[in-house]
């Protein structure tokens, strides 16, 4: 397998993946869009972007070629050295450099730039999934004018139910029976006056009643607060709860130890200097790890790290991974 290859198998797992004295590849999730004007869907993605400023050696790239191929770390990245003088040579010479499934390197203003490729998607929840156009529904004139036949036959049916079913009453009939109504209505008046005099009344009764009810209790609890005494004499055991507090998914590494107890000491280290360190525990290599600090935000955790490789420690690296 090439170099790219590699980058590329990385690139689908991890958010950041470190060339050695080059630069760095950094993804971002970007989520699912739609085109309204093209009707154009776009799945969810990784997009890729690079970084210049990004060259100290985090052990990733390294350790994931020893490991595949069975060589030893110093082969490895011995191999990614010639890759970067075979790609840096290029660019001096005006060319191209593509990267399959990656993107292309150009140099412009003395500047090396960096075209990402838009075909690969490196976002595994995404896999087999890709962009679409959703073909827009044509209805021709006949179909129109056919529906529009069709309500209209609906509407006058309609219609010409309704007037069937009204029937002329006679004038006598018209009177007794407004007669009735308006007795009745006279009735209803009388009735709900009636109903709702009575019912203030009784809600009148039933307020006073609770107040009274209310205040002979409050005097009663008062007077009883007043003779009672309380003693403890076998308090309960206080309760303490551990809470872990959460923690972002990226760490910025001080160290990996073969021995715990340099581990420890690395940590009480890093606390006299006044970081949040803590200890992940074994690599799959078996080091103790010791992280500086960790962060829910990449932005934040790379400014972070670059503040540390100034000050405190220019091997301190990146590590992207849910405690």
């Amino acid at each position: 397998m090439q170099i790219t290859d590699y980058i590329a198998d990385l690139l689908y797992r991890y958010e950041c993946v470190v060339i050695p004295g080059f630069g760095a590849f950094l993804t971002q999730r970007k989520p699912a869009e739609i085109n309204t004007e093209t009707h154009a869907f776009y799945p969810p993605k990784k997009t890729i972007s690079f970084n210049r400023q990004l060259k100290e050696n985090d052990g990733l790239l390294a350790n994931y070629i020893a490991k595949t191929e069975g060589i030893s770390y110093e082969q490895s990245f011995q191999k990614i050295h010639a890759f970067i003088e075979n790609i840096l040579e290029a660019l001096e010479k005006g060319e191209k450099v593509n990267l399959k499934k990656i993107g292309m390197f150009y140099t412009q203003a003395d500047k090396i730039l960096f075209q990402p490729e838009i075909h690969t998607n490196y976002l595994p929840e995404a896999f087999g999934t890709s962009s679409f156009i959703a073909a827009e529904i044509n209805r021709n004139k006949k179909e129109i004018i056919a529906e529009k036949s069709v309500e209209k036959e609906v509407k006058t049916v309609a219609i010409s139910t309704s007037a069937e079913e009204k029937t002329e009453i006679p004038e006598e009939k018209e009177k007794s029976i407004s007669a009735f109504w308006k007795y009745a209505a006279v009735g209803v008046v009388a009735i709900g006056l009636g109903g709702l005099l009575t019912a203030n009344w009784y809600s009148n009764k039933v307020k006073s009643h609770n107040i009274a009810a209310q205040e002979q209790a409050e005097k009663q609890i008062e007077t009883e607060i007043q003779q009672a005494t309380f003693s403890i004499e076998d308090p309960l055991p206080a309760v303490t709860f551990k809470v872990t507090a959460k923690r972002g998914k990226y760490h910025i590494v001080a160290g990996a130890f073969r021995n715990k107890e340099n581990a420890d000491v690395k940590l009480e280290e890093l606390k006299e200097k006044g970081f949040h360190p803590i200890h992940i525990g074994k690599n799959k290599f078996g080091l103790h790890q010791i992280v500086y600090d960790s962060f829910e935000e990449r932005n934040d955790a790379i400014n972070q790290l670059n503040k540390i490789r100034q000050n405190d420690n220019p091997g301190a690296w990146l590590l992207v991974k849910e405690l």
